[in-house]
Formats: C-alpha cells, sequence, structure tokens
C-alpha cells in the first residue's frame, strides 16, 4: 500500500515538477529573443538554462515511463489542485449533503507547489471519510509552516492516514491523527514552508 502511495504521489509530483520546468525555459527563451546583439553572454547564459530546463524534462519523462511500466497512464496526470481551490473541493462534499466549514488563519505565503499540493490532498482524504454532522476545516498560515486541521463526524480509513502519512513525511512535516471527544476524528497535520515566502 504504501508503495502504491508513493507512486501516486511521484506521479503527481512529475506533472507539477514537469509544468515549472516548461514555465522556467519558455520563458528564457522568450528573454533570449529580446536580447541585442552586444548581449552575447546574456543569450549564451539563456541557452544554458534552457538546455538545462530540456535535459531535465527528458529525464522527467524517463522516469514517467518507469512508472508507466507499472502500470500508471499518464491520462491520469491531469493539473494538479492547489490550496486555493478549497471552496471547490468543500462544495463538492455539500453536494453530498455533508456539513464543511472553512476557517482560514493568517496571511498566505507563496508556497511551493508540492506542499501546496500535499496540503489539498490532506484535506481532500480527511473529507473522504467525514459522515453526517458537522466537519470543521481549518488551515493557518504560521511562520514558516502550514497547520491544517480537520475535525469531523465519522473516522479515517487506514489508507487514509497511509497516503496522508507519505505527503507529510515528504517534506519532513507531523500528522496526528484520532477520535476526538465527542465523537468523530480529528486530523492534525503541520508541513514546513521554509522561506517560500
Amino acid at each position: 500500500m504504501r508503495a502504491d502511495e508513493r507512486l501516486r504521489i511521484a506521479c503527481e509530483l512529475h506533472d507539477v515538477v514537469a509544468h515549472s520546468l516548461s514555465e522556467m525555459v519558455v520563458q528564457a527563451s522568450g528573454v533570449r529573443c529580446q536580447l541585442t546583439s552586444d548581449q552575447a553572454r546574456e543569450r549564451e547564459a539563456l541557452l544554458s538554462v534552457e538546455q538545462i530546463g530540456h535535459d531535465a524534462l527528458n529525464e522527467l519523462r524517463h522516469m514517467l515511463d518507469a512508472m508507466q511500466q507499472r502500470g500508471q497512464s499518464p491520462d491520469e496526470l491531469t493539473p494538479q489542485p492547489s490550496l486555493t481551490q478549497l471552496d471547490r473541493l468543500i462544495a463538492g462534499a455539500e453536494r453530498q449533503d455533508r456539513r464543511v466549514s472553512l476557517r482560514i488563519e493568517g496571511e498566505r505565503p507563496k508556497l511551493p507547489i508540492g506542499i501546496e499540493l500535499s496540503a489539498y490532498r490532506i484535506v481532500e482524504e480527511a473529507l473522504a471519510h467525514a459522515h453526517g454532522g458537522q466537519t470543521d476545516v481549518l488551515v493557518r498560515y504560521a511562520d514558516q509552516r502550514i497547520e491544517i486541521e480537520i475535525a469531523g463526524a465519522g473516522r479515517s480509513s487506514r489508507d487514509g492516514l497511509v497516503q496522508m502519512s507519505e505527503r507529510v513525511a515528504l517534506y519532513g512535516g507531523t500528522l496526528e491523527t484520532g477520535p476526538r471527544a465527542g465523537g468523530g476524528y480529528l486530523v492534525r497535520a503541520q508541513l514546513p514552508v521554509g522561506d517560500a515566502s
């Protein structure tokens, strides 16, 4: 199970990193085309950035090929969600007759894409096992970390705990899960963001 989840996370991160590298290559190429004839050194540096970007994309494609041999389809790789889309995630849960509240505290910093994705997936996984009653989601942007707390009815599955713990471990964060007073479950996760802001 852990190996399957690591493979799924790797596939998602492949998509995120490949998108970022492609943007970098396009921007470097765009700037290079605007240079004047007396900026040969700058042009050479940008060509080097483009080549490194292309090489990295090729390495990622080789990695994806290895994943495909394990049964991961490239069609499963879609643009990945971020914390800015939590409202949509919660609206989807409410359409399934769940009551969910979202509270956001602190000023949202610029976050690494992988951290954004992991935080979103933790909330998504916790909501997947909420049923009946009220579920409260708190996202707090604190000093160099994101704190996520989900308190709800129902209980988190073993598979869900594996998925959340793998995502948290990937970034050196912490995860606490268990029953809460009055019934239901509580998930607390912290993900360090360092100097991302």
